[in-house]
């Protein structure tokens, strides 16, 4: 594709990239758009790489624009799929309904970190004069393919006019979301929910660490052996959930080679024994909590692992917030409140464009209805 001197091709994969170019345009805030997570994904075998097998099913395919002279201004962390899965927003109805009419949904380009429902950029450009043309570029890679449609989720808040500009469709959803309104400790935190909500949290952290030791790691301090329990912890959690874990066991080997500094592993032993792990990326302004299992049932250590330990991390770290994941309302007891989650389409097929449109429209007023509903039933003191 060109436009004007300006040039868009995709790449096989992020690792065709030059690390510094590709972070230059990512910026060095959100761990899931930084090059080193992207080819973690590649090199472990968790998504493949265009025109090579297909990995989980993500082929590895970013979209980049140049300039005449090669300079890379601005890319897309996009990747071509051939089913839906991994992805956190639900679009199954929609191959379903296109198919039945006689359409072909897959392929479709998605633009997203893969099996991460954290927000975060998806237009990674320098100067925002670059990001109308980025997206043009998509709109036509997808167009000329014959793709049905180009999907772009979890986009952080700041970069949602770029796609309604562009005439993207607009879906909204709710995630659970801790805020940092300057606590000092845990306990400031507490002093603001109500006295019964304040007793209950006590009570489950003492219940949690009850003949527990919880280890917190860091960078080098994340030892092959303590992969190698959490690979334990994470095949028993996808094997619940999916049926087939999306990430390799290379994969957390590289988190810890590539990412260490980034990364907070909390092992919870008993009897000096691992028993449960949670895995958390550290952002510029938000920790993000990724991943968790266990191989023993204790009362209420997923809260403490997951929730209680995170707000500890974030206050301690002076950040934002806590991303906590996908789905989860049980969160709101422990403090974590509703928020919106958007992702943005383009459908190539008018008739089917229309279609979608009306639906997300209807979908949209739903998810308004919900997040209101749910933020009048958080644990905080009135007044």
């Amino acid at each position: 594709m060109a436009d004007g001197e300006l040039s868009a091709r995709i790449y096989p994969a992020v690792g065709a990239i030059p690390q510094a170019e590709w972070d230059r345009l990512a910026g060095s805030g959100n761990p899931f758009v930084s090059h080193d997570f992207l080819t973690i994904m590649e090199d472990s075998g968790s998504v493949g790489r265009l025109g090579e097998d297909a990995g989980t099913g993500w082929q590895a395919a970013p979209l980049v624009l140049e300039d005449a002279a090669g300079r890379k201004l601005g890319a897309l962390p996009g990747y071509l799929k051939m089913h839906s899965q991994g992805e956190y927003v639900f679009d199954y109805a929609w191959a379903d309904a296109y198919h039945r009419a006689g359409g072909e949904y897959y392929p479709k380009y998605q633009i997203s970190a893969p099996f991460t429902p954290a927000t975060g950029p998806r237009v990674l450009v320098e100067d925002a004069a670059y990001a109308a043309p980025l997206l043009r570029a998509a709109q036509q890679l997808t167009a000329s393919n014959r793709w049905s449609s180009a999907h772009a989720t979890f986009i952080e808040p700041n970069q949602l006019h770029l796609f309604e500009t562009a005439g993207w469709l607009k879906r909204e959803d709710i995630q659970f979301h801790w805020s940092n309104r300057g606590y000092a400790s845990f306990d400031a935190f507490l002093e603001t929910l109500t006295s019964r909500k304040r007793k209950d949290l006590r009570k489950e952290r003492r219940a949690a660490n009850e003949g527990v030791e919880i280890k917190v790691l860091s960078g080098d301090d994340i030892k092959p052996h303590h992969w190698d329990a959490f690979w334990l912890f994470y095949q028993d959690t996808g094997a619940r959930k999916w049926g087939t874990p999306y990430l390799t066991r290379e994969a957390f080997t590289l988190f810890g080679e590539r990412m260490g500094e980034q990364l907070l592993l909390l092992l919870a032993y008993a009897d000096g024994m691992p028993i449960a792990g949670a895995l958390n990326f550290i952002g510029a302004e938000a920790l993000y909590g990724r991943y968790w299992g266990c191989l023993a049932d204790k009362p209420f250590l997923h809260f403490e692992l997951c929730y209680y330990r995170a707000i500890d991390a974030a206050i301690e770290r002076g950040l934002a917030r806590v991303e906590a994941g996908a789905q989860g309302g049980h969160k709101m007891a422990r403090g974590y409140e509703p928020v919106a989650t958007t992702s943005m389409h383009w459908i190539t097929d008018p008739g089917f464009r229309q279609a979608v449109e009306a639906f997300l429209e209807a979908e949209r007023r739903g998810a308004a209805m919900d997040r209101e509903m749910l933020s009048r039933r958080m644990p905080f003191r009135q007044g």
